[in-house]
């Protein structure tokens, strides 16, 4: 694997925990507003904010799997003739 596709995957990576490290901080904000505010709590907005992060995520997994069938075309095989793990 060239250093570029290296760099690409570890970018993925970062980008990956990053998005999960959002995705648990909303969490705390949303525990800390909702019992600060009561009723007044803005429920639909911070659904709203969690399925952004959700669909962020969802792309950067499509692209690390893009970015692996690349690898492995690079590589001689075929990417269908791999087996991927559960996630």
């Amino acid at each position: 694997m060239s250093t570029v596709e290296s760099e690409a995957r570890r970018a993925i990576h970062r980008l990956r925990r990053s998005l999960e490290k959002s995705r648990r901080e909303l969490g705390a904000v949303v525990g800390a507003i909702r019992h600060a505010q009561g009723d007044d709590f803005p429920a639909a907005g911070y659904a709203e904010a969690e399925d952004r992060i959700g669909e962020l995520l969802a792309f950067v997994d499509e692209e690390s799997l893009r970015l692996q069938d690349q690898i492995l075309q690079s590589g001689g095989i075929e990417p269908g003739r791999i087996r991927r793990g559960s996630r």
